[in-house]
C-alpha cells in the first residue's frame, strides 16, 4: 500500500520555493550590482538627497578633486549631477570604462559621499 502526501504539501512547497527565490534575488541584487555590474551606489530616496544647488556648490568648491578623477581616465571617466531621478534633489553620477578606474576614483574620493553629496558609481 503506498502512502501518498497530501495535495496541498505540493502547493506549500511551490509557494515556499518560490518565495526563497524571490529572497534570493532581492538579497543578491547589491551582490549583482557591485560584482557583476561593478556598479555602486547609494540608496537613498529622494528626501534625503541635497538640493540641485548644493550639489553645484559642493562641486565647485572642490574642482582640484573633481579634475583628479577626470585624470583617472581622460574622455572615458564623467562627473555629471543626477537631476532627473529627484526633482529638485541631486546627486552625483561618476562613470567609468572598468574596475581599474572605479578602485583609483573609490581612493580619490575616500569616503561614502562627495564632500557631503551622495555618489553613484556606474561602469559604462
Amino acid at each position: 500500500m503506498c502512502h501518498r502526501k497530501p495535495h496541498y504539501y505540493h502547493a506549500l512547497g511551490k509557494v515556499l520555493a518560490v518565495g526563497l527565490s524571490a529572497l534570493l534575488i532581492l538579497t543578491s541584487c547589491s551582490w549583482y550590482n557591485d560584482v557583476v555590474l561593478d556598479n555602486n551606489g547609494h540608496a537613498l530616496p529622494c528626501d534625503q538627497l541635497p538640493t540641485e544647488q548644493e550639489v553645484e556648490r559642493v562641486l565647485a568648491d572642490h574642482q582640484d578633486v573633481v579634475q583628479r578623477i577626470l585624470a583617472v581616465n581622460p574622455g572615458q571617466v564623467f562627473v555629471d549631477v543626477d537631476t532627473m531621478t529627484c526633482p529638485h534633489q541631486a546627486s552625483l553620477v561618476i562613470s567609468y570604462p572598468g574596475h581599474r578606474d572605479r578602485v583609483m576614483i573609490e581612493e580619490i574620493i575616500g569616503n561614502d559621499t562627495f564632500f557631503g553629496v551622495p555618489f553613484r558609481l556606474r561602469n559604462q
